[in-house]
């Protein structure tokens, strides 16, 4: 499995774009694209590359990590694929924008998700897989992805270096928040590779180490 970052919009906030190096097929994980011109440096990378989508994935559906779900749509016309218990905050996103901003700025149109995933699910693209494992605390319905073959996982914003996620959004819960890390991200091995919603990657027993909350 190929793993590619890009860094999008204001927030700074991780895409992911995972392909199958055998047969060319792949997913893209929280696209969060604010502009044209950071999703055409995606999109161009898909076209290079020969990558064929089958999904798009959230690990969470805060509006930075959905910010250009309707760029796949347009041009892959793929829906976004997440936890249901996030439907609230997919349904507030524009609320939640303008509140952290403190004035109006409009989103694009949000194609609304029309498969949920839940905890043990299996995502396949090629000869690749994921596995959803539910990680609520920093939202209800958190989740990450883990390829037990290729020793990484995808975070989102449950965990990041040597820190975790906020809880003071809208859903969100702390003490949920460091159980979830504690009995489903820091019982994986500790060489694997997690890769974040914002920030550097990190693995397991960096974490162990040297993560303050844990």
């Amino acid at each position: 499995m190929v793993v590619q970052t890009f860094c999008v919009n204001p927030l700074s906030m991780n895409c992911y774009l995972l392909s199958d190096d055998d047969t060319k097929e792949g997913v893209i994980i929280d696209c969060g694209c604010s502009t044209d011109s950071e999703w055409r440096n995606i999109k161009t990378c898909i076209e290079r590359e020969g990558i064929t989508l089958r999904h798009l994935l959230c690990t969470h559906m805060h509006f930075d990590h959905i910010w250009g779900i309707n760029y796949v749509k347009r041009d892959f016309n793929l829906y976004p694929e997440g936890s249901a218990d996030d439907l609230p905050i997919f349904n507030m996103a524009q609320q939640m924008v303008d509140d952290m901003c403190g004035f109006h700025m409009p989103l694009p149109p949000m194609p609304a998700p029309k498969n949920f995933l839940h905890d043990g699910d299996i995502i396949k693209f090629g000869n690749s897989e994921l596995k959803v494992i539910a990680t609520p605390g920093h939202s209800p319905g958190g989740i990450c992805f883990y390829s037990a073959k290729d020793n990484i996982l995808i975070a989102g914003d449950t965990i990041f270096c040597n820190s975790v996620g906020r809880a003071d959004l809208e859903g969100g819960n702390f003490a949920t928040l460091i159980n979830s890390i504690r009995k489903k991200i820091m019982t994986l091995p500790p060489s694997t590779q997690i890769y974040c919603g914002h920030g550097p990657m990190t693995t397991v027993e960096n974490e162990e180490m040297y993560n303050p909350y844990l």
